[in-house]
């Protein structure tokens, strides 16, 4: 059986290109000691005639700030020397070697994920205009909070991010043998998340430092990710992952409503400990999905989207002359009574599982995520519009709590995919 090729490359993105390779090109006066320096198979690539072009792309601003017509005269200043030189920076050197070796198909697309500061878009956007130019296919994505002048930011949040973007651009399980991660430029924690996120992923991951002849491959590591535990926990890390989104929808009041330590200590389960992060606000501990967590989270979201996993923990379909159409008892739902009721009759109609829905709870002016969650030995759902919450009670044919879990876990799927 033939080996396939990955065709599509998904790569972090440094500084080196800025600094220290193109803010240190010399003057004519200081060319020939700046060569000197140069490694000596980069030397006869590196004429005074092309460096000073370079210069001359780069303008006399390049430290303050760069226009669109200077990162595309970089670019093709640039493209005038062979990939594997050294000025040219980390991602260039690297997707060249890449490239070369055969390590992904000579016209890969590639995905440019750079770091949330103005160097990285800049240095993004010289790649797109340097292989738009080559007649790759780019995409740049802004991993948000992935920055260093708040290193808080950066852990909680930019590195979960990045996270989710290599998760959402390996598309389906099937899929995983058309990409590679390149995780040779940027902060040295993105290397890890690009190894963790490989591994879980089932997709290689790459890094050439500057001092490497060659690109090298991360070998595969003996060990796997617990599926049973995420199918168990699925609604903590979902529940994290929405209440994460609605912060800023919530007052101090409504804040209790997040996932408290307290309300989860008495059941903790310790092989949890590296895959979430304990936050205080206003005297209380609250729980925050941790990097590892949300590859954790990431991955097995992604293999449930397969029709044969969930078929296998699913339980089984209740008859059609068994399921009842929800109906809303008397109150005054105001303008929510048609969305709530559209909402409850899809969860009976798309899940074969589900037997009925009934509301238990309602508040007018409680923002909430939409959600599905154990509660005691029922399903609870929970469905808002940002501005009013309501609750109900999710009846099922699953018998174990394994099942419950599964028909969580689908449910949350749904509201991501096609409900909300």
């Amino acid at each position: 059986m033939s080996k396939t090729v990955p065709h599509t490359l998904i790569c972090t993105v440094g500084t080196s290109l800025f600094k220290p390779n193109l803010f240190g090109l010399p003057s004519v006066e200081k060319y020939e000691d700046w060569l000197s320096k140069q490694p000596s198979a980069d030397q006869p690539h590196l004429s005074s005639e092309l460096i000073q072009s370079l210069k001359t792309a780069l303008g006399d601003n390049i430290k303050l700030a760069l226009d669109e017509q200077n990162w595309k005269l970089i670019a093709e200043a640039l493209s005038k020397f062979p990939g594997t030189v050294r000025l040219c920076g980390a991602e260039i050197n690297s997707i060249t070697d890449l490239i070369q070796r055969g390590y992904c198909t000579e016209n890969c697309s590639l995905v440019i994920c750079h770091s949330a500061t103005n160097e990285g878009l800049q240095i993004a956007t010289i790649l797109k205009h340097y292989y738009e130019a080559k007649r790759h296919q780019i995409k740049i994505e802004k991993i948000e909070d992935l920055q260093d002048s708040q290193p808080k930011l950066f852990r909680t949040k930019g590195l979960r991010n990045l996270a989710k973007t290599i998760s959402r651009t390996v598309q389906g399980q099937d899929q995983t043998q058309f990409y590679a991660i390149n995780a040779t430029g940027g902060y040295k924690a993105q290397i890890a998340i690009g190894v963790l996120m490989g591994q879980a992923l089932g997709v290689p991951v790459y890094y050439k430092h500057e001092l490497f002849s060659e690109i090298i491959a991360f070998p595969p590591m003996p060990i796997g990710l617990d599926f049973s535990l995420w199918l168990e926990k699925s609604e903590l890390f979902t529940a994290l992952e929405r209440w994460e989104k609605v912060k800023n929808l919530i007052t101090q009041e409504d804040i209790k409503e997040m996932v408290a330590w307290q309300d989860v200590e008495g059941e903790w389960d310790e092989r949890l400990e590296a895959l979430v992060e304990r936050v205080e606000c206003d005297g209380r501990v609250y729980l925050e999905i941790s990097p590892t967590g949300q590859i954790f989270h990431e991955t097995f979201k992604e293999r449930f989207k397969s029709e044969s996993v969930r078929d296998s923990v699913l339980p089984a379909a209740v008859p059609e002359n068994e399921k009842e159409q929800p109906r809303l008892p008397r109150h005054n739902w105001g303008n929510a009574e048609t969305p709530i009721l559209t909402f409850l009759k899809r969860i009976v109609a798309d899940c074969s599982y589900v037997r009925a829905c009934r509301t238990d709870y309602w508040n007018p002016d409680l923002p909430s995520p939409v959600l599905f969650k154990l509660k005691a030995e029922e399903i609870e759902g929970i469905f808002s519009n940002g501005t009013w919450t309501v609750k109900f009670i999710v009846e099922t044919s699953a018998k174990t709590l394994n099942q419950r879990a599964a028909c969580i876990a689908d449910m949350n799927r749904l509201v991501d995919t096609s409900w909300v």
